[in-house]
Formats: structure tokens, C-alpha cells, sequence
């Protein structure tokens, strides 16, 4: 199941990929200081209709060449179907664009992350014809950073720790680090990974806390967040008129960010929208819809049995 925290431990490599410099660090993999990074389809489906997708795939092309992939999963417990689709996805993604891939996992807690470093095999009678090693980030060998000066220096670093260590009693701490660091930053950053860190957090005592600590309003485009109470362009804050544009705002972005095509009529039907119940379950519908038209369905659904009726 697809959940806002899942989307944000990968969303975040998409976005801020200046996060991978300490991440190899952490890894041990050898990286040049330069390195352009542009993010991938993260679709795998074949002819078949069986779709497969890939949480976040990235091409890495670092200043002293060597460019291979990176395909990113967030993996929230043991998932034995895994052992079969991991392997499937770095052997699909080598040979479609003819590059070496990296296979990176994010945990939460320990015994996922031991899990998911492997390996895993395909073999026979004592022979291995296929041996995947995934690289894994957890809390183990993702640091707590609990100092302001450093979370300042690398954002999206101080980030990715408050949501690995969001069960830890020490969560606060990072948070606490991090909202210091914030506050020292321009306004759109910090709204970017406010945003993000908050529903990253999930449904953990230390989202409470983070929001107990924001002392400024959070737009990211996601379900669950403070963006669903109020989300503005101006300073109308608390209109109707302006919490209406704003959710169909950050229904359009979303949709946007995750690849989804929105045609004119739609994208008419949703701006014009000021109804902030029929906003709500669209937004609601986001990070499950396929298409622009999954939004709709059940509306669609509704208005005919009124009609019937």
C-alpha cells in the first residue's frame, strides 16, 4: 500500500538530488564531487498487462563518467514478493537503457533494513544464476543529526534523518535541529521541507510534534497535511475563496509531480471548483489515481444514483 510516508522517503531523492553525495558517503559508494542527475521514468510494465513500477528511478552521470542508474524503493516491511520483482527491476532497467544499476532501499527500522540487504538468489541445486545486493539506508548507518548548524548545511540530508528516525525516542531532537535550521532559510525552502517532513512522518508521535514546532504554513502537495486545512497564494488566509484555489492547486501539482496527464477540461474542472468537500476527496484520490479521471469516478457514480432517485 502506497502511503504519504512511502511517497516522501523517495520523492525526496526526485527532488533534492543533492542528497545523494552524503547518501554514497554513507554507502561507501565511490562518487565524484560533480554529477548531473535527471530523474526517470519509474514505469517497468511490459507488453503483459501486469504493471510494475519502480518507486523513484534516477540517471546519475557523474563529472568522471561512469553513469549507470539509480532506481529507489521504499520498503516499509518484509515483502517476500520482493525477492522476485528487485532482481526483475535492475535486470529490466539494465537492459532498456543499456546502463549499470544501483539498487537503493529505504528503511524505517532495523530488521527491515537487515532484511533488505540480502541477498537475493535464483539458484538451483547449489548454482546462482542471479544475485541481487541492494544498498540499504536505515537507521543504522543514517545518522541522527540533532545539531542546527549541520541540519542547515544540507537540508535535504537533515530531512531524510528526521523521517528514517521518525520512531525514535529521540526523534525530537532532529526535529528540533531541523526547524531551527528552517527558520534561517528563505520561505519557499522551508515550506518545500516542512511540507515534505510532515507527511514523511506518518502517523508517528513525532509528526505531532513537528507541527507543534512549525511556526509557519506548509503547501506540499500531499494528502493528509496542513495543506489540506489551508492552502493560500495571498494573505486571504481563512476564505473560502482562497482555501478552494489553493486546494485545487496542489490537486493540479500533485498530480503533475507524479506524471499524470491533465487535459484542459479537466484541469478547467478542477480550478473552477470551489466546492471544499468535492476538493477534499479529490485530493484524497491523488495518490492512488492512474488518470486524471479516477478523481471523478465516484462522483460521476453519485450523481447518477441521485438521478435515479
Amino acid at each position: 500500500m502506497v502511503t504519504s510516508t512511502h511517497e516522501a522517503s523517495h520523492r525526496i531523492f526526485q527532488d533534492r538530488p543533492e542528497l545523494l553525495t552524503p547518501v554514497f558517503d554513507l554507502l561507501g559508494v565511490p562518487m565524484s564531487a560533480k554529477a548531473s542527475v535527471a530523474v526517470l521514468s519509474a514505469d517497468v510494465t511490459e507488453i503483459q498487462p501486469l504493471e510494475r513500477r519502480v518507486d523513484t528511478v534516477l540517471r546519475v552521470e557523474p563529472s568522471d563518467g561512469d553513469h549507470f542508474l539509480l532506481a529507489i524503493e521504499t520498503q516499509g516491511r518484509r515483502d517476500k514478493r520482493k525477492v522476485t520483482s528487485w532482481p526483475y527491476y535492475v535486470t529490466y532497467l539494465q537492459e532498456k537503457f543499456c546502463l549499470p544499476v544501483l539498487l537503493l532501499v529505504t528503511c524505517q527500522d532495523r530488521p527491515t533494513a537487515r532484511w533488505a540487504t540480502g541477498p537475493f538468489t535464483c539458484e538451483v541445486r547449489g548454482w546462482t544464476t542471479q544475485s541481487t545486493h541492494p544498498l540499504v539506508l536505515g537507521p543504522d548507518n543514517v545518522p541522527m543529526i540533532t545539531d542546527q548548524r549541520t541540519a542547515g548545511r544540507n537540508l535535504a540530508m537533515a530531512t531524510f534523518s528526521a523521517i528514517t528516525h521518525s520512531r525514535n525516542p529521540n526523534a525530537t531532537a532532529i526535529l528540533e535541529a531541523l526547524v531551527g535550521a528552517l527558520k534561517t532559510t528563505d520561505t519557499e525552502t522551508a515550506q518545500y521541507f516542512g511540507g515534505l517532513l510532515e507527511i514523511g512522518l506518518g502517523d508517528t508521535p513525532a509528526r505531532q510534534t513537528w507541527r507543534k514546532l512549525m511556526g509557519f504554513t506548509n503547501f506540499f502537495p500531499g494528502r493528509g497535511t496542513i495543506l489540506e486545512e489551508v492552502y493560500l497564494d495571498g494573505e486571504a488566509k481563512g476564505e473560502a475563496k482562497g482555501e478552494a484555489r489553493g486546494e485545487a492547486k496542489a490537486i493540479l501539482r500533485f498530480l503533475e509531480a507524479r506524471g499524470i496527464s491533465v487535459p484542459d477540461d479537466a484541469r478547467e474542472r478542477i480550478a473552477g471548483c470551489t466546492d471544499l468537500d468535492l476538493l477534499n476527496r479529490w485530493l484524497d484520490r491523488t495518490p492512488h489515481a492512474e488518470c486524471v479521471h479516477d478523481l471523478f469516478a465516484e462522483d460521476a457514480v453519485d450523481t447518477a444514483d441521485q438521478a435515479e432517485a
